[in-house]
């Protein structure tokens, strides 16, 4: 079931709506159900006024957006950024590997990335230096907001998601770029942001209000059942099996009745467009797109082995689905908690046995499956593709960077240099963007902070990152408060 809870209108964007939403919405309701949605839809169609548009290289060539968020902070000194003559506790455990790219190497555990990535850039440079944001909470709100949060500490932080948070990227853009089919605009799978028990930071729409929050697809079973994207239930996006579709647009033409009889009243929510916003909620359900998308049991078993039979893989793939569909956003968070074991990124011990069995060919098959099928459907030229975590591990194995501690075949978190892969939207192909150092420890060249990463995404759908948008207070607030890297664009 879906749930939105609602907030008053003075706390959204828009300073015009001045509107009182219900505290609960259920998409798949009975009676009020097209007047509740047609609420929200409304709302994302709204907008805080932009600037004028930026242009440059780039600029509007993304339709959508797939972020594969590697939530835990991989190691990029074990995945794409080896070195080679450096001290044994530096060096990766694991050999190198020639790619596609001349010159460019990845770790022996990313052999299917290695055959793909010259349809996209490795973007090597990744840095930023840290204010209490050694630990994964506060780094991933940053990440995804732009912003760094109101209370740290040398450790980071741990508090839970508020009202008054930044929006998550995705929240804003369903705001500026509203979807223009029957198609959920903006999906989180298949598990939540989090790091121990602080659950969502950095995952909601803040102060834009709940209208802009994403629909989440979190399917039964823990992070170890990695069959559980074969359990994914849609019952939201149905109609309750006493609300038959024909006697919900009777509904519908009952309501346009009773307002052509209300003239006064048409003519007071006109600039609204109430109708057209409850059209598109009656729409949702009653198209099927959207359940149609979320069954991936429509593909055919090559293409599902390609991506992976574990839930990031699915995951991925169901990815690509929902922005064929129509979906403006999609985040497909690692399927596994921050700080924890297994097949967590957060490598402070047994790294070498977890990446190789687990993590790294969970993300291999998984992230090279997805550029492959979204390049031979095309999608690729107007889908862009971010693959990130909140930051990467320390060059030294065994060593306390953030108060953890760690074997000697672990890492530690590391902010001051990682590698994203960032491809398709007119992003260059078969690229490497920025160089680290002889260690992994800094970037030589071309730094990129996450706020200016989050800033090309909003370059990439045509928006200028330093538009406004009002907080709970109504004080405006910039998108990011950074400049996008237009270098990254061919």
């Amino acid at each position: 079931m879906l749930v939105i809870p609602g907030r008053q209108g003075s706390d959204t964007c828009d300073q015009k709506l001045n509107l009182s939403r219900r505290d609960i919405l259920r998409v798949g309701g009975s009676s009020l159900f097209g007047l509740s949605l047609g609420s929200m839809l409304e709302m994302q169609a709204k907008a805080a006024e932009e600037k004028k548009p930026a242009g440059g290289p780039g600029w509007g060539k993304a339709k959508s957006i797939i972020l594969v968020y590697l939530q835990g902070g991989p190691s990029h000194l074990d995945l794409w950024d080896p070195k080679e003559n450096v001290p044994d506790n530096v060096k990766s455990a694991f050999g190198n590997i020639a790619t596609k790219v001349p010159g460019v190497k990845y770790t022996e555990i990313l052999p299917k990335l290695a055959q793909v990535n010259d349809k996209f850039t490795t973007l090597r440079s990744m840095s930023y230096t840290p204010n209490g944001l050694f630990n994964h909470t506060a780094a991933i709100y940053q990440m995804m907001t732009g912003y760094t949060t109101d209370k740290v500490s040398p450790s980071g932080q741990l508090e839970p998601p508020d009202p008054k948070d930044y929006p998550n990227f995705g929240s804003q853009l369903i705001r500026l770029k509203p979807v223009d089919v029957p198609m959920l605009p903006f999906v989180m799978l298949p598990r939540p942001l989090q790091e121990s028990n602080v659950i969502g930071k950095g995952g909601t729409a803040g102060f834009l209000g709940k209208a802009y929050d994403p629909y989440t697809l979190y399917p039964a079973g823990d992070d170890l059942d990695l069959n559980k994207m074969d359990k994914i239930q849609t019952d939201d996006l149905k109609l309750r099996p006493e609300v038959f579709a024909g006697r919900l647009e009777r509904r519908a033409k009952l309501r346009d009745t009773l307002n052509a009889g209300m003239p006064a009243m048409d003519k007071a929510v006109a600039e609204y467009n109430l109708g057209g916003y409850y059209e598109r909620a009656l729409n949702l359900v009653l198209s099927g797109r959207a359940r149609e998308a979320f069954d991936i049991s429509r593909e055919d078993d090559k293409t599902r082995a390609m991506y992976g039979k574990n839930t990031f893989g699915q995951s991925c793939l169901l990815a690509r689905r929902l922005v064929e569909a129509g979906t403006r956003v999609v985040e497909v968070i690692w399927p596994k908690v921050a700080n924890s074991d297994n097949h967590s990124w957060d490598h402070h011990v047994g790294l070498t046995k977890r990446m190789k069995d687990q993590s790294g060919p969970m993300l291999d098959a998984g992230l090279s499956g997805l550029f492959t099928d979204l390049d031979r459907s095309g999608l690729l030229k107007e889908t862009l593709v971010v693959a990130v975590g909140e930051f990467g591990r320390s060059p030294q194995k065994g060593v306390s960077t953030s108060g953890n501690g760690n074997s000697a075949d672990g890492r530690d978190h590391w902010p001051y240099c990682y590698t994203a892969v960032v491809g398709g939207a007119g992003i260059k192909a078969g690229h490497v963007h920025g160089e680290s150092d002889k260690t992994g420890s800094s970037p030589k060249t071309d730094p990129v902070h996450p706020g200016e990463l989050l800033a090309t995404i909003y370059h990439a759908f045509g928006i200028d990152p330093r538009s406004l948008a009002y907080n709970h207070l109504n004080q405006p607030r910039e998108l990011v408060p950074y400049d996008p890297v237009t270098k990254l664009f061919g």
